[in-house]
């Protein structure tokens, strides 16, 4: 937001110059521009040259100040008709629009919230009552699962400390036999209006009143239970039901089970997240499940009907004859459950590894010798080494 005091210590005089440039041309827009061309000209402008983006530029400064005193003309009908009518001379020398020095920028205060309360997070400033309903917080809790409960889902539960409402002054806050005043400070309205004199004229801020915190009430003498916030905290268990294919780091939502709201609100929500244990077979890629599988030389050589664990339970594959090592296998069907539809699921893929033993019996070495020699047609393991030069 523009800093308060942006504006102090500057005078009309400094914007109000022979040279100054229509407004029109300063906010890059045709003179029958509607409200809403002005708006998001100006929005672009301010954005641009506004000091928290522009630290210490003079030129940027000075650019922000004379776009933000057009669109306080522009976007005000009546400040508008006057300055298509006379032009600048309109806001000099007590011109028509009145003000410090003929020039009044009115409740400049709503022009800023309403602005950069979209381009910098501060939120456009309420009118009306600050004491009106505002939804409770929302309370954010954790919850561990294991890989095939997170598959498959699940339900678990949560022991938290959750408010409700005091049933001494039934919500009030206040002693039973008195009741809340009126703020004195607001005069019940929730909010306080701050103004100051500015380069525009007179800026009005509305901020939250810090006596009452915006409830436009002040509990004198406080319920003993609660002591003045009309909640009792208690200890609950929530059951939560988490829906199969749910991934780390996601989150269900328990609707009004939060925080209470304020003055009437609606309860906020609870924001379970999940954290998923890793598992010692499986891999997890959005929707797809991924393991190693181990098989032997001779059933990659010869072929053999295998079992392979899925997160449903063993599952048998027929190894075609001469299978390689790192063969990939798809499992169809065998993979994470949609969230939004738990028919539909991913694919199970399995890399075949051939296992080479790191022990042999004399027996299963002179198999294997035997093997080996009937693959070089006759020729023996040590003839091959003599030629190539090993043995002499």
């Amino acid at each position: 937001m523009v800093p308060a005091d942006f504006f102090a210590g500057i005078c009309v005089e400094d914007l109000v110059m022979a040279d100054k440039r229509d407004y029109y041309e300063v906010l890059g827009v045709s003179k029958d521009a509607d409200e809403a061309a002005i708006k998001k000209a100006y929005r672009v402008l301010a954005k641009k040259y506004h000091p928290d983006t522009n630290p210490g530029d003079k030129e940027a400064e000075a650019k922000f100040k004379e776009a933000s005193e057009a669109y306080a003309v522009l976007s005000d009908p009546q400040k508008r008709q006057q300055y298509d009518q006379f032009g600048h001379a309109a806001f000099e020398n007590g011109g028509g629009a009145g003000g410090a020095g003929g020039f009044d920028f009115g409740d400049m205060g709503d022009m800023f919230g309403d602005i950069f309360g979209d381009l910098f997070g501060g939120g456009r400033t309420r009118r009306g009552g600050g004491n009106g309903p505002v939804k409770g917080a929302n309370i954010l809790a954790s919850v561990k699962l294991t890989f095939k409960e997170a598959i498959f889902g699940c339900e678990k539960e949560l022991d938290l400390n959750l408010k409700d409402t005091c049933t001494k002054c039934n919500g009030s806050g206040a002693k039973p036999g008195t009741s809340p005043v009126t703020c004195s400070k607001c005069g019940g309205s929730g909010q306080v209006v701050m103004t100051q004199q500015s380069l525009f004229g007179m800026v009005r801020n509305v901020t939250v009143c810090p006596d009452c915190k915006g409830k436009g009430k002040i509990i004198k003498e406080k319920c003993p239970d609660c002591y003045g916030t009309g909640y009792i905290s208690n200890r609950k268990k929530i059951k939560v039901s988490i829906p199969a294919g749910i991934d780390n780091g996601q989150r269900v939502r328990l609707a009004g089970k939060g925080e209470p709201g304020i003055n009437g609100g609606e309860r906020g929500d609870i924001l379970v997240e999940v954290s998923i244990s890793r598992d010692p077979v499986f891999e997890r890629q959005d929707m797809n499940i991924y393991s190693t599988v181990p098989i032997s030389f001779a059933d990659a050589a010869l072929g053999n009907t295998i079992r392979i664990a899925t997160v449903d339970g063993q599952v048998e594959y027929d190894v075609k004859p001469g299978t390689q090592t790192d063969t990939k296998v798809r499992l169809r069907g065998k993979g994470v459950p949609s969230i939004r539809n738990s028919q539909v699921r991913g694919d199970h893929y399995v890399t075949l590894v051939v296992k080479v033993p790191e022990r042999l019996t004399e027996e299963q070495r002179e198999a294997l010798i035997n093997f080996d020699t009937a693959m070089n047609n006759g020729v023996k393991r040590e003839d091959k080494k003599r030629k190539r030069g090993i043995f002499k």
